[in-house]
C-alpha cells in the first residue's frame, strides 16, 4: 500500500432536497488497501459510492479515483473499475458465460475468455447455464466475476456476502483478498462485522452522513476495549464456571493461574471490543438499525 491513493473524497456531499444524506465526508483508499465503510441503513454510504462511480455528481466536495477527476474523467474511470452490488443486474435468459462475454465487449474487451473468472467463483461446470437456474449465491458469484471483467484497479463492494450461504461467503472473501493481492484498491460496504473485521485494513464508521472515526480494526479495539481473557473450567461438580481475568491488572498472573486451578479447564479465549460495540460507543445506535 504505497504511492498514489486510488480514491480519494474531500469533503464530500450531497443531499435530497432538505435532506444532507452525505456531510463533510473525506477519506482516501490506497491501492492494495481494504476499506471497510461501515454504517447503519440510510448513513450516507449508497450516496458516496455513487458519487465515488459517477452515478451521482457531488453536490459539494471533490471526488479522484486512479488520480483523475470524478464526473469530469467517468468514462476512463469507469473503464477502470468494478461494481459489485446487492442489486443483481444480470441477465437471465443468458448463460453464465454469455454474461461475461457481454460485459467484456462494453468494455471492448476483445477475445475474452470467461473460463478462468468461472472457474474462480467456482461455476466452470455450470458456464452454459442459464442464470435464470442459477441460485442466490451462485448468480452474486457470478455479479463477483462480472465486477472482474475488466481486471479493476478499483473495486466497490456493497454487501458482496449478504444472506449467502458459507461456501458462497468464502469463494468471495478469498476473491477480494486475491484482487487486493494484485494492487486493487477495495471500498466495501457490509453489515457482517466478523467478515469486515477479517477483511478490512481499515474501518471508517459512518452515521448521518459523517465519518465519526477512520483507523484499523485493531487499534480501535485496542482504544476502545477492556484486554481480558475469559476461562471456562468444568469442576469437580460437574459445574461449568467461567472467569473473566483483565490483563492489565497487577494480579493478572495469580488470577489466571486460579483459574486454570478452579477445574478441568474446557476454553480459554481472549476478550475484546467488537467493532459493532466501537459503532455504538461513536454513534449510540447499532449498525443493522
Amino acid at each position: 500500500m504505497s504511492g498514489q491513493p486510488a480514491i480519494v473524497a474531500t469533503d464530500l456531499s450531497f443531499s435530497y432536497g432538505d435532506h444532507r444524506a452525505v456531510d463533510g465526508v473525506t477519506f482516501a483508499v490506497a491501492p492494495g488497501e481494504i476499506l471497510g465503510f461501515l454504517g447503519p441503513n440510510g448513513a450516507g454510504k449508497s450516496t458516496t459510492i455513487k458519487m465515488l462511480t459517477g452515478q451521482l455528481a457531488p453536490g459539494g466536495g471533490t471526488v479522484e479515483v486512479l488520480g483523475l477527476p470524478m464526473p469530469a474523467r467517468r468514462t476512463e474511470i469507469q473503464s477502470r473499475i468494478g461494481v459489485c452490488f446487492e442489486e443483481k443486474n444480470l441477465y437471465p435468459a443468458m448463460s453464465a458465460a454469455e454474461n461475461l462475454r457481454f460485459f467484456a465487449r462494453l468494455f471492448g474487451i476483445r477475445g475474452f475468455d470467461p473460463a478462468p473468472l468461472l472457474e474462480r467463483v467456482g461455476l466452470a461446470e455450470r458456464a452454459k447455464d442459464r442464470v435464470s437456474d442459477f441460485s442466490k449465491g451462485m448468480r452474486q458469484r457470478l455479479m463477483m466475476a462480472r465486477a472482474l471483467v475488466n481486471t479493476p484497479d478499483v473495486l466497490f463492494l456493497d454487501e458482496p456476502t449478504d444472506g449467502l450461504d458459507p461456501v458462497s461467503a468464502r469463494t468471495i472473501r478469498a476473491l477480494v483478498v486475491e484482487e487486493t493481492r494484485r494492487g486493487a484498491a477495495v471500498l466495501l460496504t457490509t453489515h457482517d462485522m466478523v467478515e469486515a473485521d477479517e477483511l478490512s485494513d481499515r474501518v471508517a464508521f459512518i452515521n448521518a452522513g459523517r465519518v465519526l472515526v477512520l483507523d484499523t480494526p485493531e487499534r480501535l479495539k485496542l482504544a476502545h476495549g477492556e484486554r481480558s481473557v475469559r476461562v471456562r473450567s468444568l469442576g469437580s461438580d460437574g459445574a461449568v464456571a467461567e472467569h473473566l481475568v483483565l490483563l492489565d491488572a497487577a494480579d493478572t498472573a495469580e488470577r489466571i493461574g486460579a483459574a486454570v486451578r478452579a477445574g478441568e479447564v474446557l476454553t480459554v479465549h481472549t476478550e475484546e471490543a467488537t467493532l459493532e460495540d466501537i459503532f455504538v460507543l461513536y454513534a449510540g445506535r447499532g449498525l443493522a438499525s
